[in-house]
């Protein structure tokens, strides 16, 4: 194989797009004895993949499948179990409230009342404000013109 086609693809590989037939190629050009010494530092790497791939494992792996088809039972029961406990705290809880704390959650609605309408009226006088933006618009657009004639009058005479 040509050296400038397994430069190539060396740096296919580098980006993560071979093909493992691709990959192979690699790994017998790097396990042949004809590795130019620019391109001796991949040759470990590509070794180590080779003695990776005659690896295997002699312990027995067990796999427990059954444990977890009791999981969702359990998880149903206790979901029965929350809902009845919300339920029962929602209907027995009624409204609770002395009489004195009812009066005090009516004198705070009056007050948020006749804040909302504040603010209604605060964002109105706002609004007309408004306009004030455009003057100050105006009056930089003046000084542009005044600087042009101050420029005009340097110039001219």
């Amino acid at each position: 194989m040509e050296l400038a086609e397994i430069e190539k693809l060396l740096e296919i590989y580098f980006k993560g797009e071979t093909t493992l037939g691709e990959e192979e190629l690699l790994q017998e050009f790097f396990a042949s004895q004809q590795v130019p010494a620019h391109m001796e530092v991949y040759r470990p790497m590509f070794l180590a993949f080779g003695t990776a791939k005659e690896e295997t494992i002699e312990k027995e792996i067990v796999l427990l499948v059954n444990r977890t088809s009791q999981y969702w039972k359990w998880g149903i029961a206790a979901s029965f179990v929350i809902l009845l406990g919300i339920a029962g705290f929602m209907f027995t809880k009624g409204s609770g409230l002395s009489a004195e704390e009812e009066q005090a959650l009516a004198e705070y609605n009056k007050a948020k009342e006749t804040m909302m309408l504040l603010s209604a009226n605060f964002n109105k006088g706002t609004d007309a404000m408004l306009h004030l933006n455009e003057f100050n618009k105006g009056i930089a657009n003046m000084s542009v013109i005044d600087q042009f004639n101050q420029s005009k009058s340097l110039i001219l005479k």
